[in-house]
């Protein structure tokens, strides 16, 4: 008969996927190879599969018929007398294997370990530790230890390992996708997802975690949190693109940031990058899936606080920061069904850009004219020319190699005659300002020319994601630029990818035997930030439409919109919160929203715990302030103190709007 012991081995077996390197490695050391390593430590964030290689490690142990002792670091006490009575055999019996699991829960004995107790180990015993976090430097760096230690950082499943341990579980093949997305390659989450497929998958055939898997996922993945204030932190991560220690203290000026931040930046599931903290996207998905089931509100309420500090540093920001303000402002909306269909975030191109350098002019038109023809190489060069600072050219982060170039042109009014001659599709973006709104001298136009990218060519893909990233930045800050253009050539594919965002003008210019799509935005009716605005706040709704009366979170960032363009009517005009319903009877829209904010906010003050709120509100929407360091300077607050009141006003005003929204109670006010 079978015992359980082999039925569980057998069906570790036949569950386990990947980590072919960890076990060879491992058996070369049971097989006694005296190049093998004597210790083996393996390290990772929660849920990468520490404790199911372990597991896999001992029962070829045991099938070599070598004694295990097997240690929990949760339960190993303090003292290492204790460690070294638990371990006993180690040091006495000849070919025993030590496995210690979770050993980040008992590293202070990580030193007494190299020094006192390895070095005594019995002949041809070996040791196997799995933890959260590195070893100490110092011993993987010491020549004495370098061909008996071996340290291994467990990486995530790749998609084929994923896939595998899916199709093991017999998740249907048009289901797989969905967990895919959500686990990220992490072992435990694709397990999870694998176990729920009798309960976790709703009638629509999309899946969500339960609240029971999404428990299971918290505790393996992230551990216990000390706090409420590190709850909050981990929301701000799981939502932001990356984060910095400034955008933390922005949007929780009440904790302290730099604490936080810290105990952050130490967590195993965290990557450290040049823009801030990023955590792995099983550890993001299960904290936003479980905030968005346990405190939906609360969710909403931290993607508006993020909302808002984006959108202050797309007005505030120094100017080499503001595209990447952008880029992680639309991270945020990234599941709006416009942004789906035009943004990707995949990191699996890690590309950055950098300014075309005349080193790498041929490899550039090389490009082009492999991807668009000898004309369009031409005209390639023609710009390079003329306006060098409009290309930046990307390359793989890993080897450097450039991959893709684009082209972001800057045309002042009136169009240059030799510009016009040279280029048939400027050529048509002028002449579509002048059938439409003409621009004024002195006045220009953007035009997104060349997105050329020969291995992902005209898709989305990370490239495009930048560079709109970069071009909208540059919109938002530049002075007196009438329109935006975008240049495609597979216009009919592009016109229902930007539909929503770009009106599509019609223009279809010839490039030698290729056709363009010319898909463009009137900034003067538009503004940028009324534009961004629209559609990151209301997914189910085309750009042109007002916050839908249904959506609290549209409303509230609609409120946010009008506030930040109160001082200027024309930008006022045009925003989200005039086609709200609480405005539909005003004779004089403009003027008389813009005298119910002010109403609205000096009413706040009639509590006297509103007070404050009304001051940072007045201080930073109405009194002219620039920043709101200044309106923080203006009201004499530290400028934590200020953002908790700007804050709070915020979250009063748009409540006290809403009722209005839903009542018509302004009209009795």
């Amino acid at each position: 008969m079978v015992s359980i012991g082999e039925r569980l081995s057998s069906a570790r077996v036949q569950a386990f996927v990947g980590r072919d390197d960890e076990l060879a490695r491992f058996a070369a050391a049971l097989a006694c190879d005296p190049q093998a390593p004597f210790a083996f430590y393996v390290f990772g964030p929660g849920g990468i599969g520490k404790s199911t290689l372990l597991r896999r490690l001992a029962d070829h142990a045991r099938k070599a018929g070598r004694l295990l002792v097997e240690l929990d670091g949760r339960f190993v006490g303090r003292d290492p007398a204790d460690f070294e009575r638990a371990a006993a055999p180690f040091l006495d019996v000849a070919g025993t294997v030590l496995f210690v699991d979770s050993f980040e829960q008992c590293q202070w004995l990580e030193s007494w370990l190299w020094h006192h107790f390895l070095p005594r180990a019995a002949d041809g015993a070996l040791v196997v530790l799995g933890g959260r976090l590195a070893p100490q430097p110092q011993w993987s760096s010491d020549p004495a230890w370098a061909g008996l230690l071996h340290v291994t950082e467990l990486e995530p499943f790749s998609p084929e390992q994923a896939r595998s341990l899916l199709v093991a579980a017999r998740i249907r093949p048009e289901l797989r996708d969905l967990v895919l997305r959500f686990a990220g390659g992490n072992p435990l989450a694709l397990s999870l997802a694998a176990a729920a497929d009798s309960t976790g998958w709703n009638r629509e055939e999309t899946w969500a975690p339960s609240a029971d898997v999404l428990r299971t996922l918290l505790a393996g993945l992230i551990g216990e949190v000390p706090t409420a204030a590190h709850r909050r932190a981990l929301e701000v991560v799981a939502q932001a693109h990356s984060t910095s220690e400034e955008l933390l203290a922005a949007v929780l000026p009440e904790e302290d940031a730099h604490l936080l931040f810290g105990w952050l930046r130490e967590l195993p599931f965290m990557e450290s990058t040049h823009r801030g903290l990023h955590p792995h996207d099983a550890a993001r998905e299960t904290l936003a899936a479980d905030l968005r089931w346990r405190a939906p509100n609360a969710y909403v309420t931290m993607r508006l606080r993020l909302a808002e500090e984006y959108m202050r540093l797309l007005r505030e920001a120094p100017e080499e920061r503001v595209w990447t303000v952008t880029d992680e402002l639309f991270y945020l909306f990234r599941e709006v069904e416009l942004l789906a269909r035009l943004r990707t975030w995949s990191r699996e191109e890690e590309v950055h850009d950098r300014p075309l350098h005349p080193d790498d002019l041929d490899t550039v038109l090389r490009m082009a004219e492999e991807t668009e023809g000898p004309e369009s190489a031409e005209l390639v060069r023609y710009w390079a020319q003329r306006q060098p600072q409009a290309f930046s050219v990307y390359r793989l982060v890993n080897t450097g190699r450039i991959v893709a170039f684009t082209a972001r042109l800057a045309l002042p009014s009136p169009p240059d005659p030799q510009d016009l001659a040279t280029d048939p599709v400027i050529a048509a973006a002028w002449a579509y300002t002048d059938a439409t709104a003409p621009v004024s001298p002195g006045d220009h136009i953007g035009v997104s020319r060349f997105s050329v990218y020969p291995e992902r060519y005209q898709v989305p893909s990370r490239v495009i994601d930048l560079s709109s990233s970069r071009a909208q930045a540059e919109a938002a800050r530049a002075r007196g630029r009438a329109y935006g253009f975008a240049v495609w050539r597979d216009a009919d594919t592009w016109a229902e990818r930007v539909r929503g965002s770009l009106a599509d003008t019609g223009a279809r210019p010839l490039v030698g035997e290729y056709t363009y799509g010319l898909f463009g935005v009137d900034w003067r009716q538009v503004p940028v930030e009324a534009w961004i605005g629209r559609f990151i706040s209301a997914p189910a709704a085309p750009v042109e439409s007002g916050p839908p009366h249904g959506s609290r979170s549209a409303f509230d960032q609609a409120v946010r919109e009008a506030l930040s363009h109160w001082r200027d009517p024309g930008a006022f005009a045009a925003c989200a919160l005039m086609r709200a319903r609480l405005a539909a009877d005003f004779t004089d829209p403009v003027e008389e929203l813009r005298a119910l904010l002010r109403q609205a906010v000096d009413d706040l003050a009639r509590d006297p715990r509103g007070v404050r709120a009304r001051d940072a509100l007045t201080a930073s929407y109405f009194s002219g302030a620039p920043t709101q360091e200044a309106a923080a300077r203006r009201l004499s607050l530290p400028y934590g103190t200020y953002r908790r009141h700007l804050r709070q006003g915020l979250d009063l005003l748009c409540e006290a709007l809403w009722e209005w929204e839903l009542h018509g109670s302004h009209k009795e006010s």
